[in-house]
């Protein structure tokens, strides 16, 4: 993957701890970023709408998203809003989005009251490549609905095994599986954009 490629990191509620494997990336790689203009701790919809659409459109080529979690659901919503203000999505300003472990706000029984300011969750497809990477054991989405996000997305879908909700407890350290995933996503929009 090209270094002159941002990639953002979109976190989810709480944002990203030292041992997550986000950070880890951000610490590593320099194309790495995370958005910056959200209060991660206080889900509010239009506030991290806006401090989305900000980082992206501070890019100075269009970036890969990275989210996590309730970050899923955050993309999700502004790929929506987009089709909602556009009238169709053909051209978002993003190359691709690997949408790691999404928090489902539908689900009373496996997301926390503060985060269903996110329900529902969107489900129009997206018009860049994306993949949602799931787990077995994730207390916070069940794979079944994991999966049927992916398909309304029109994304990929990867099933990484009992890894719970592949986060800082999750021990992934620099997690070399999601960044190849990612890779992968970079080379799939290189081929679409020479098509």
């Amino acid at each position: 993957m090209e270094n002159d490629t941002p990639v953002l990191m979109v976190p989810g509620l709480g944002g990203s701890d030292s041992g997550h494997w986000q950070t880890h990336w951000h610490d590593r790689h320099a194309s790495c970023e995370f958005v910056q203009s959200v209060n991660w701790n206080l889900p509010e919809r239009e506030s991290w709408l806006a401090g989305l659409d900000l980082a992206i459109h501070a890019c100075a080529t269009p970036p890969l998203l990275v989210a996590h979690s309730l970050g899923c659901a955050l993309v999700a919503h502004w790929v929506a809003q987009a089709h909602k203000r556009n009238g169709g999505v053909s051209n978002l300003p993003v190359r691709g989005a690997l949408l790691v472990a999404p928090a489902d706000v539908d689900s009373e029984a496996h997301t926390p009251a503060e985060t269903h300011v996110f329900a529902p969750m969107p489900l129009s497809v997206f018009p860049f490549p994306s993949t949602v990477v799931a787990s077995t054991n994730d207390p916070y989405v069940d794979p079944v609905r994991a999966k049927l996000f992916a398909t309304a997305w029109g994304a990929e879908y990867t099933n990484v095994g009992p890894r719970g909700h592949i986060n800082a407890d999750s021990h992934l350290g620099d997690w070399q599986e999601g960044w190849d995933l990612l890779t992968d996503l970079y080379r799939e929009d290189e081929q679409l954009s020479r098509a």
